[in-house]
């Protein structure tokens, strides 16, 4: 009997040994829900897409054709035209679409006669192009080598509302009085198709922060009313897929990387996701290439896109990085990996130094505060287009609950930054970064996210929730916040005001 034991104990010893650390009996000691997974990465496409774009059609500075010929020679795969109430129904021909442009005309928000493309001719650089409609449906703009994807039916929806700018896409859904976000979200559901809130700092006044530690702190009533709307949006419309992390520039969305955070917190403890888009919002040419989004799909198509959307298998992806805090992370995960003399990290802190100049410079009253930190990094120069040769990409990204791994590869990149909870868990060299769950599980929260810098800018992978399936539900997330719709600008607007004062009066003492 004694023998029999110990060869049991031995055995139970062994078996114990063999098993991945952290797991009990084989149960993983993680459970990883990751948004690319079933991808592969051998034959899978990554397009370049632009969910967000302007025209003369409403307020943008250029027209359709100017626009489009940007976006073919910027290298676009996918581009969604999506002027403020004004559906995209085809590039061929805008008649449908003169009204907007000349009630904006009379309140100079744009100029110029409307100019489509028709079924062929040229860009201004002799390019030839064929405009071709499908039997599938889909619209391709045939240029050069290259071959461009319409996103049918995109729209910026809510026009003249003061405070509530939602996307659209895959439906013809616009409603041009004064409507919330409620009220587009809403009406893009019922129809059947997908939006996302744009640019959430613009509204919020996160814009006018000077760090993250401020920007959408609940503390603040303002902000708290703010993280509650958007997540009882985000909750109660599935169709809505999250919010823009970084448009235009990065200078409106700066802090919406803390917002993203503030919200996949809640989420992510109930076994949900938030995605996040990247964009351009490019009302001029310049801007075109500042944000674009990565579209992991089987083909250049429609139902393609609008699958890798609603899954969450994409990246954002911008050329320019406005936030303080994450370029110091940045610079000294470069100065550690690449050296005092990467010439990344230079640029980094060139940008990081004219930044703090400009904090600095509002805190002591030189310069106001309308554009607040104004100061960004970029690799684009003064017409728009890149001025470095590559960008990051991640090749493959690999999970095993087993072994608490999460393994990301990369190409053209410096480093990977995780994050949960709104806070640097970790920094690793890229090439491929694994991040071995266990080594930091005092810094984990509900999910891990990722960034990847590389000479030419930062791509954000969406979140992995690491939540146990038995954990979900455990957080609220909401807290049964009303809709105030047009008061959400006045609120903004006190608050903003609110804080400008007490900077001003506590700078005197």
């Amino acid at each position: 009997m004694k023998k029999s034991l110990c060869l049991l104990l031995s055995l139970l010893l062994t078996v114990s040994v063999l098993l991945p650390a952290g797991s009990a009996w084989g149960a993983p000691r993680y459970a990883i829900t990751n948004p690319y997974a079933g991808i592969d990465w051998a034959t899978v496409r990554q397009y370049k897409t632009a969910l967000h774009s302007h025209t003369n059609a409403s307020d943008g500075d250029h027209t359709l054709y100017q626009s489009l010929e940007r976006h073919y020679r910027t290298g676009y795969d996918i581009v969604a035209v999506t002027d403020h109430g004004v559906v995209d129904e085809g590039w061929n021909d805008g008649a449908k679409q003169n009204v907007i442009k000349t009630l904006l005309t009379v309140f100079g928000r744009s100029e110029g006669d409307l100019e489509y493309l028709g079924a062929t001719g040229a860009f201004s650089d002799g390019t030839p192009y064929r405009y071709v409609n499908t039997v599938s449906g889909d619209d391709y703009l045939h240029a050069g080598e290259r071959v461009i994807l319409r996103l049918p039916y995109g729209v910026e929806n809510n026009a003249v509302s003061v405070n509530a700018h939602v996307n659209s896409w895959f439906v013809n859904s616009t409603d041009n009085s004064v409507t919330t976000y409620a009220d587009a979200v809403r009406r893009v559901e019922r129809l059947g198709g997908l939006s996302v809130i744009n640019h959430p700092g613009e509204y919020t006044k996160a814009r006018y922060e000077l760090s993250s530690a401020d920007a959408y702190n609940d503390e603040n009533p303002a902000y708290a009313y703010y993280i509650n709307k958007y997540a009882a949006l985000l909750d109660k419309y599935p169709s809505c897929l999250g919010i823009d992390v970084n448009s235009k520039g990065d200078n409106r969305t700066r802090f919406d990387r803390v917002l993203w955070d503030r919200l996949l917190t809640r989420f992510a403890a109930n076994g949900k996701n938030v995605y996040a888009i990247a964009s351009s919002d490019a009302h001029q040419l310049d801007k075109i290439d500042t944000g674009f989004t990565l579209l992991l799909a089987s083909s250049l198509s429609s139902p393609a896109a609008r699958k890798a959307m609603e899954s969450g298998q994409f990246f954002a992806a911008s050329h320019c990085i406005g936030n303080p805090e994450e370029l110091a992370e940045y610079a000294a995960g470069l100065a550690a990996f690449c050296g005092e003399n990467d010439p990344t990290l230079l640029r980094v802190n060139a940008a990081l130094a004219a930044m703090r100049e400009r904090i600095a410079g509002i805190n002591s009253g030189k310069y106001g505060r309308n554009d607040a930190i104004g100061a960004e990094y970029t690799v684009l120069d003064g017409q728009g287009f890149t001025t470095v040769d590559s960008f990051p990409a991640i090749t493959a990204i690999e999970t095993d609950d087993g072994a608490g791994r999460i393994t990301i590869r990369t190409e053209n990149a410096k480093l990977v930054r995780f994050v949960s909870d709104g806070k640097t868990v970790c920094m690793l060299p890229a090439g491929e970064a694994v991040l071995q769950l266990d080594d930091y599980a005092d810094l984990l929260g509900d999910y891990v996210r990722a960034e990847v810098l590389g000479d030419g800018g930062v791509l954000y992978t969406q979140a992995f929730l690491l939540g146990a399936a038995d954990n979900a539900g455990t957080s609220g997330i909401t807290k049964g916040i009303r809709e105030l719709g047009f008061f959400d600008f006045l609120l903004a607007e006190i608050n903003r005001w609110l804080s400008v004062l007490k900077r001003f009066f506590g700078s005197l003492f």
